[in-house]
């Protein structure tokens, strides 16, 4: 990989209406990083992660992706590139899950049987799908059908990925099983940018995260000085307190504190 970021945005606004759902964002994702997007709902993480990933057009900023700018990298180097995790993956076919994984092969130009045919058996073995591989998708709970869906990615073998909740309606164990796949993606020369509800998650695995309210950037750094109880309690309107336990840092609801209405 190159000496330039991974991933960067520079000034994105998105404006709908006479609302900006993101305001002015600057962010840098570097090889061998997972960065975390932290806020509540409605802070603008996904409009930024769809404009990062190109789904979305920003009024406003640029998007770089290994410094080259977005709009003039090509739809198939783009899927060479990164692969993108939705929140959610809709699917009322009977495609069995191997077949699902099978279609992030479907962007990279033509390779053997025998590549392909690894890469799925690879990802649905790391998701811990492959004992389901021949059910059928809408067969699957929702959180094996997501774990197909991260599976689907990884068989893309982009060196970016960009995950929109890649722990929702996960168990603890596989939570840990994909924050685990993401550092190795990282480690292994590669970039992450997840979107992540778990502040522990994000504090435990993310090198730098980007806490977000209304559309706007609050603080990008490294997870111990995001570890901020006054800062996250006012993003969240929620009573947190930081505590710290074999090393790691912790957020903890304070939850016999009064909850004060949202102004």
């Amino acid at each position: 990989m190159g000496m330039t970021a991974a991933i960067a945005a520079h000034g994105v606004t998105v404006i709908r209406g006479e609302r900006a759902l993101v305001r002015d964002i600057s962010i840098e994702v570097e090889w061998g990083e997972v960065v975390a997007l932290v806020g509540p709902n409605g802070a603008g993480k996904s409009t930024l992660l769809g404009c990062i990933a190109g789904d979305i057009v920003p009024d406003r900023g640029q998007i770089l992706l290994d410094g080259q700018p977005l709009e003039r990298v090509s739809l198939r180097q783009r899927a060479k590139q990164r692969a993108v995790l939705p929140q959610q993956t809709v699917l009322q076919f009977g495609f069995s899950a191997r077949a699902v994984v099978a279609m992030g092969r479907s962007p990279l130009p033509p390779a053997s049987r025998e590549d392909d045919a690894r890469a799925v058996t690879q990802s649905l073995e790391r998701t811990e799908m492959y004992p389901m591989a021949h059910r059928p998708f809408p067969q699957l709970s929702g959180g094996e059908q997501h774990r197909v869906s991260i599976a689907r990615i990884l068989a893309q073998e982009a060196p970016i990925l960009l995950l929109d909740e890649p722990t929702a309606a996960l168990d603890i164990r596989h939570q840990h099983l994909v924050m685990e796949t993401a550092r190795q993606t990282a480690e292994a020369g590669g970039a992450v940018l997840a979107i992540l509800h778990d502040l522990n998650l994000a504090m435990a695995y993310a090198d730098q995260i980007g806490v977000l309210s209304q559309g706007e950037l609050v603080i990008f750094d490294e997870p111990g000085r995001v570890a901020d109880a006054g800062l996250l309690s006012d993003v969240f309107a929620f009573p947190l307190r930081i505590e710290y336990a074999a090393g790691r840092v912790l957020v903890v609801p304070d939850v016999h504190a009064a909850i004060a209405p949202v102004a």
